[in-house]
């Protein structure tokens, strides 16, 4: 049995991870930034498949909470698993401005940059210690490294540091016989964004007619795909950036 912490996991792609995850057998210690409601929803759905549970708040953005978080998480890995340590550590959560470069403030900017780059860091140097050896690390990152897009200069830039971020991890965890890789989708159907794959039907057609296997993604494409790539059978993957597109731009 396996615990995975994926955070950002009340809705969209760490939700449909969290619950890939327990399809295939393990538990999920899974985080939210305010809705808890979401969150404890997931819980539930993730009890009902015979596998255990737990929603801790987080905001992946405050570093300066990382040590409490990392208390709470270690006493509920003690409370209900009698535990000590997780396996899996996927950083999912995130958000996207959409703004030019012209028009991307500051603010915008450095709230990018805490969550999507410094808080995916510190998190992860904040959690080492509760990482068994031999276990996992998935940094989401995204398409929009490989193909641009106008309006997501500055969220690209940040998922480019994540990906250059995934190779050093990769590289002095490796010790710890600790893998490391970034999972990269390109447009998918869910509220990111606004919902405009989603909900904009011309956009989504537009994108379809780029992607070599004909449509947008789905969550379902993404999740699973995930929980495989913690699996066993992808011990000697590390380093890696796996771009889940359906070929997009390409």
């Amino acid at each position: 049995m396996t615990i995975t912490l994926i955070t950002g996991g009340s809705r969209g792609l760490g939700r449909n991870t969290a619950l890939s995850v327990a399809r295939r057998g393990g538990d999920v210690v899974l985080t939210y930034h305010s809705r808890a409601e979401d969150a404890q929803a997931v819980v539930a759905e993730i009890e009902a498949l015979g596998r255990k549970a737990v929603a801790l708040q987080l905001d992946t953005g405050r570093i300066a909470d990382f040590p409490a978080f990392a208390e709470k998480l270690r006493a509920a890995l003690s409370e209900v698993w009698g535990r000590e340590s997780f396996d899996h550590l996927v950083n999912n959560a995130g958000h996207g401005d959409y703004a030019s470069i012209a028009d991307t403030t500051e603010a915008q900017f450095d709230r990018l940059v805490d969550v999507h780059v410094k808080g995916v860091f510190f998190l992860t140097q904040t959690l080492l210690p509760l990482i068994t050896d031999g276990g996992r690390i998935v940094n989401f990152s995204s398409g929009l490294t490989r193909f641009a897009y106008p309006g997501y200069a500055a969220y690209a830039a940040m998922k480019g540091a994540v990906e250059v971020l995934t190779r050093y991890m990769a590289k002095e965890l490796g010790a710890r016989s600790i893998a490391v890789n970034t999972v990269a989708p390109g447009a998918i159907e869910t509220d990111f964004g606004g919902g405009a794959v989603r909900d904009n039907a011309e956009i989504n057609k537009q994108l379809a007619g780029i992607t070599a296997l004909g449509r947008v993604g789905v969550p379902d494409d993404i999740g699973p795909m995930v929980a495989s790539l913690l699996s066993p059978d992808n011990r000697w993957v590390t380093a890696q950036r796996i771009e889940v597109s359906g070929g997009q731009a390409i």
